[in-house]
């Protein structure tokens, strides 16, 4: 990879290096790509056939916004598994960490990477989404909390990409991570706030809060606001980003 004068890699130059991969290797920059046709489409599919007809002024507009990021997430969590888990599936992992014997600096430049991806990822989603929902409904962006619900939107993606990241980091195993995350963002948590008594807790894992945060009206069965909706998903992201700084620092080559 590429160093300083020095020969000591400094930040810009593992975050050069991840960016090399990233663009080299199509199964890195494939996610990405899928993620914004399938959310945007999946959107313009769905307004195309039903916006229109069901759209009334009560409703939430969130919902025709975001109905294809209940697809797209799946490829965002698959781009967070893929920035990392990888190279450990690979065990390219050892060839990088010797080129960057800073544990921290070299998980710095995936998290960086993967921060900067994921807001790319959640702008161009959640703009297409909303620009084909309003050519179909005629929905204005003036319409309250639809801001804070397009922001939530925009952000969701760049922290579920830190939770995935983080969380395979922490397995350092890809197909376990691809395995356990996939149909838990997908599937899992959905099941769970469908199953009485267990719904209670499951409105507080970082998707299902995350997702809240991007609706534009209250729902009396959660128990917490649409901003600390967002909240929760920072701290999980928060959590899980420092457990793979954790596992990081502990895996030896």
């Amino acid at each position: 990879m590429t160093t300083s004068m020095t020969g000591a890699p400094t930040a810009l130059n593992v975050l050069r290096s991840e960016r090399v991969k990233f663009t080299t290797l199509p199964s890195q920059w494939l996610a990405p790509l899928v993620a914004v046709v399938l959310t945007v489409g999946v959107a313009a599919a769905v307004n195309a056939a039903y916006g229109e007809a069901d759209h009334t002024p009560g409703e939430d507009p969130s919902n025709g916004i975001f109905y294809g990021l209940l697809f797209g997430h799946v490829a965002v969590a698959c781009h967070g598994v893929l920035l990392i888990g990888q190279e450990f599936n690979t065990r390219m992992i050892s060839v990088s960490l010797t080129a960057v014997p800073r544990r921290g600096l070299l998980y710095g430049g995936k998290l960086a990477l993967g921060i900067g991806l994921g807001l790319l990822m959640g702008l161009a989603s959640t703009a297409g989404s909303f620009l084909v929902v309003a050519a179909t409904t005629g929905l204005d962006f003036s319409t309250p909390g639809l801001a804070r619900a397009f922001t939530a939107g925009v952000l969701y993606h760049p922290l579920l990409v830190v939770l995935c990241l983080g969380l395979t980091a922490m397995l350092r195993n890809f197909s376990a991570a691809l395995g356990l995350l996939v149909p838990m963002v997908f599937l899992g948590t959905t099941w769970l706030a469908a199953i009485p008594g267990v719904r209670e807790a499951g409105q507080f894992l970082p998707d299902r809060a995350g997702l809240y945060a991007t609706r534009t009206q209250p729902d009396p069965g959660i128990h917490y606001g649409h901003w600390s909706g967002l909240l929760i998903m920072a701290l999980w992201a928060a959590v899980a980003a420092y457990g793979g700084l954790r596992a990081m620092r502990r895996y030896t080559v």
